[in-house]
């Protein structure tokens, strides 16, 4: 038995796109739009498939990195004690208790030397990586999971701080949890 993660970025800007509008008879429809200068928000998110489906994240106003994806594979997903700075000498005998593969695309982030430089690390305490095909998007099932989340749970379509568009995620992303886990739970109930 082998956990399947799926892995991917997203940023979540002020304003969000307006997939339709409408305004009356012979007046413009006016959308309010926030300048995303050092408010945009990425998220770095693994959706577990399966029979314990779940969804993970970790969001940061910063760019998503290497390094930070590293720190996320180590403490998140594979649950390291002391994270990536432990991973050159993980604890006496660590490994995952079921191993998993996380599923990637060839994003910079994903193939930089500093992270994909260290799958036999990964691959020694129960990770490994598996990268989907160049110019792929539709076979990366987070991808509906970041849809779903910007055009139908991002609570307000205009957020005028940081701190707001972070609370804005971090509330549309536990309601898309919400439906994964119960999702996985109506299926495994009908199975």
């Amino acid at each position: 038995m082998r956990d399947l993660y799926v892995l991917d970025e997203s940023g979540f800007a002020p304003t969000m796109p307006t997939g339709y509008t409408w305004s009356r008879a012979g007046q413009r429809a006016v959308v309010p739009r926030e300048d995303k200068t050092g408010r945009r928000v990425n998220v770095l998110g693994a959706l577990a498939v399966g029979r314990h489906a779940d969804l993970v994240w970790e969001k940061t106003c910063g760019k998503i990195d290497a390094v930070m994806l590293l720190e996320f594979v180590c403490t998140e997903l594979a649950g390291l004690p002391g994270g990536a700075t432990a991973l050159e000498e993980p604890p006496a005998g660590f490994t995952r208790v079921r191993p998993c593969t996380v599923v990637l695309d060839n994003a910079s982030a994903h193939v930089a030397r500093i992270f994909k430089g260290r799958r036999e690390e990964l691959a020694a305490i129960g990770v490994e990586l598996f990268y989907l095909p160049p110019r792929s998007p539709e076979l990366n099932d987070i991808e509906r999971v970041w849809r779903s989340a910007k055009y139908e749970d991002y609570p307000g379509r205009v957020h005028t701080t940081a701190e707001a568009v972070g609370t804005a995620v971090d509330q549309a992303l536990n309601r898309q949890r919400a439906r994964i886990k119960g999702s996985a739970t109506n299926f495994i109930k009908a199975a």
